[in-house]
């Protein structure tokens, strides 16, 4: 009996800006992991890292990562991913500048 799919979510790094992104839905990437697609299904999540891979311009390195639907979209079930959803740990830049900022 195969293991049931755990779903996923295609994330990369951006090249230009370093930052953890995730791919859409609508074929964008975005940097909140909350507007990500959930892939439910292996075959399409292969598919979906097949077209991020074509991507070398924008997206550095994409991979699935295991996710799971919250209340306001996916959201990672492993602490690595909750890392790269903060954005970089060392100083304030990047996700944690603009935070900064607004408040």
């Amino acid at each position: 009996m195969s293991r049931r799919f755990t779903p996923k979510v295609v994330t990369a790094n951006d090249l230009l800006e370093g930052d953890a992104i995730w791919l859409t839905e609508d074929d964008t990437w975005t940097r909140d992991m909350a507007r990500a697609e959930l892939i439910e299904d292996e075959a399409h999540a292969q598919l979906r890292l097949l077209f991020a891979g074509s991507q070398p311009a924008i997206a550095v390195g994409p991979y699935l990562a295991d996710a799971k639907m919250g209340p306001d979209g996916p959201e990672p079930t492993h602490f690595r991913e909750a890392f790269r959803t903060r954005g970089p740990s060392n100083y304030a830049h990047g996700k944690q500048a603009e935070e900064s900022v607004n408040v």
